[in-house]
């Protein structure tokens, strides 16, 4: 789900029907977490899923654009809503990370800088991971 901005900017987002999943689920596992009041380890359970789905829900909803890029360099998400800036020159590599192990199959898009590495999946930004990172080296410059 990429989306023009400018002339040559992109931004990839998460899907605003994830989001709505998740906090569906959130809402679901709290009534599951009413309903066992008297099931003392189902009721922890619930309540921590209950928080995890809702941090998930609540982040998505903070910084629901995962990359922006244009020419000049890219904005990622960072940590749990911040954003950082990623000049073109600073990034030192772009690619897919694919793994098979059993009947698992993921696609990570890796943005990776001198000190950090930046991780990415088609839930994140709403599109193929493969299809990103070949915009993305579009929109980079022969650097």
């Amino acid at each position: 789900m990429s989306h023009e901005v400018g002339a040559a900017e992109r931004r990839w987002r998460v899907p605003p029907a994830h989001i709505a999943l998740k906090a569906g689920a959130a809402v679901a596992v709290a009534l599951l977490a009413l309903m066992s009041l008297d099931d003392r380890p189902l009721l922890l359970m619930a309540l921590v899923a209950t928080a995890g789905l809702t941090a998930l829900a609540v982040r998505d909803v903070l910084a629901p654009v995962r990359i922006a890029a244009d020419a000049e360099g890219m904005t990622v998400v960072s940590g749990y809503a911040g954003h950082v800036r990623l000049p073109w020159s600073a990034v030192t590599a772009l690619r897919v990370d694919e793994r098979r192990r059993l009947l698992m199959h993921s696609k990570l898009l890796e943005i990776e800088t001198g000190d950090d590495l930046h991780l990415f999946s088609a839930y994140d930004l709403g599109d193929d991971v493969q299809d990103v990172a070949e915009e993305l080296e579009r929109l980079r410059p022969g650097i």
